[in-house]
């Protein structure tokens, strides 16, 4: 493909969206990674999720100091992370919609290698990054890279990695519902919108596509699903993915108030800014 307005690995095509909660220390450190990517600097989006430690701030002076770029703050009152996604992705108006973690550092070439995979794959409803966590050795991120992009190919049904690497096709996503509070408010929501999305285009996994992720929970435990329905949602076969969704694991959930909104706990607290 030689025009280059028709690949979507052109800025113009792009609007980076992150939902914030408390993210005054580590925020800065995002964004500049994201004003760095080599095809250019896209719309960002960030969306100050009822923060009380100066995130919108620390956003609003980043967007002072650099005043070529659109950096935006939303604010969603609402509390929880998916409140904040749905109001971000609310705001865009492009083709395609990274969703970003404020805690997680973005390759030069991140977007450039998202749009590469809807080049490639003009049916994809997603294009997908592995996450490697911060100070993994060279040998580890590679087998990480390694173990996700051979998981994405044979287990095409299904989630392997998180909301902060999640680049999607805007006219797809919006198709399948997004995220939603209505739909499901739960936890593992990143892996539910995927069984919705895949219904809309194929989701692309690369081991080339990834992410530097912090690992700052210490205590999963009201946050993530057992190791039993883990196991579960990782070998059912695709058409039992509803089941397992909103017969199986929705009720259990419920019983667990596993509810996305646990994500506003925060055991890291205190901790040093990476």
């Amino acid at each position: 493909m030689t025009d280059k307005q028709q690949t979507a690995a052109t800025p113009e095509r792009w609007t980076v969206v992150i939902p914030a909660f408390n993210e005054a220390r580590f925020i800065a450190r995002t964004l500049d990674t994201l004003a760095a990517q080599s095809i250019g600097t896209p719309s960002i989006v960030v969306v100050d999720n009822a923060s009380t430690d100066g995130t919108a701030e620390v956003v609003a002076r980043f967007a002072a100091e650099h005043p070529g770029l659109d950096v935006r703050v939303v604010p969603e009152p609402r509390q929880g992370r998916l409140y904040a996604l749905e109001t971000g992705i609310a705001q865009v108006t492009t083709a395609y919609v990274a969703l970003c973690d404020a805690d997680t550092l973005y390759p030069v070439d991140y977007l450039a290698r998202a749009g590469a995979g809807f080049d490639a794959h003009p049916d994809a409803a997603a294009v997908f990054a592995l996450g490697v966590y911060r100070g993994s050795s060279p040998l580890r991120a590679r087998l990480v890279r390694l173990k996700g992009a051979i998981a994405g190919r044979l287990l095409r049904n299904q989630g392997h990695t998180g909301g902060y690497g999640q680049c999607f096709h805007m006219g797809r996503l919006r198709a399948a519902g997004g995220y939603s509070v209505d739909l499901w408010p739960f936890m593992v929501a990143d892996h539910e919108v995927v069984n919705r999305v895949r219904r809309h285009g194929r989701i692309v996994y690369s081991g080339n596509f990834w992410c530097l992720t912090s690992d700052r929970r210490k205590d999963r435990s009201r946050v993530d699903w057992s190791l039993g329905e883990r196991l579960l949602y990782n070998f059912s076969p695709g058409f039992t993915k509803d089941w397992f969704f909103y017969r199986f694991l929705r009720p259990r959930f419920e019983k667990r108030t596993m509810y996305n909104i646990n994500l506003r706990s925060r055991d890291w607290e205190g901790d040093p800014a990476p």
